[in-house]
């Protein structure tokens, strides 16, 4: 099997999956975005709890760097709310949509077409907020995430960061729903480049489908304080729908907020 581009396959299979417009790729509404003007910030960076109104509550004039949060859902709720906003993402097709929701509610954002992984474009010290939605999934190396997080932040600056619990990855939950018993099968960290049979990689690699890593708890929390950053605080949430039994037993998602020091 020849090498895979990581980001370019990625990038393209964001952009189909935009287009069919799953979740995470489907525009707030007209009034999510009024309600945001008047300071009630509806923002989601896991798939059902909104990010508390305490982390929020000075974003407006706050420069802020919206990161694999494409989809016209975080970036225009920023904008919304008086921030000063950048969406960085590696699909296209999201970052359409941010402009999408801009023009259509009339506010101001701009994009940018990159991976998070390599924010060079941007100098040190930029912004005074990074927004993240669950995303760091779909990159190799977290803990070079992080240090590019930490580099464009100013002294004093925050990141609010959406994950994925590392135990979803122990799971076939296709397999699972099927049998009705939730069996471990994958050693973590999971990687669908390392941890399943060529063919399935294959499959993976010919339908478009986002290549994911679990990654793990010491690269995803110690990798922040690593960077250089201070968790401030943290809480956790559940898969949306029906598609997993994990649900019953464990949350699925997580989000920290993390500070940068003075």
């Amino acid at each position: 099997m020849k090498k895979i581009d990581i980001a370019k396959h990625n990038s393209n299979a964001w952009d189909e999956e935009s287009i069919e417009e799953s979740p995470w790729c489907t525009p707030v509404s007209k009034e999510i975005i009024e309600e945001a003007k008047k300071g009630n910030i509806q923002l989601k960076l896991t798939p059902n709890k909104i990010v508390p109104n305490l982390w929020l509550n000075e974003i407006k004039g706050k420069e802020v760097l919206c990161i694999g949060s494409g989809g016209g859902q975080q970036a225009p709720i920023l904008a919304a709310a008086g921030a000063n906003v950048i969406s960085v993402d590696l699909s296209q097709e999201q970052l359409n949509k941010d402009l999408l929701v801009a023009n259509r509610d009339g506010l101001k954002l701009l994009t940018v077409n990159a991976d998070m992984s390599d924010l060079s474009e941007f100098k040190d010290a930029t912004f005074d907020v990074v927004v993240n939605a669950a995303s760091t999934v779909f990159v190799p190396d977290v803990e070079k995430v992080w240090r590019e997080f930490y580099r464009v932040l100013k002294p004093g600056g925050e990141l609010l960061a959406g994950m994925m619990n590392p135990s979803f990855f122990m799971f076939d939950h296709a397999e699972s729903l099927e049998s009705g018993v939730l069996e471990v099968k994958h050693k973590l960290p999971y990687s669908d480049v390392d941890s399943i049979d060529k063919k399935e990689l294959e499959r993976i690699i010919d339908d478009d489908v986002p290549l994911v890593w679990s990654h793990n708890l010491e690269t995803l929390i110690g990798g922040q304080t690593k960077a250089g950053f201070q968790i401030i605080d943290l809480y956790e949430d559940w898969w949306a729908g029906d598609d997993t039994l994990l649900n019953e037993f464990s949350p699925t998602t997580f989000v920290t907020r993390a500070k940068k020091p003075d």
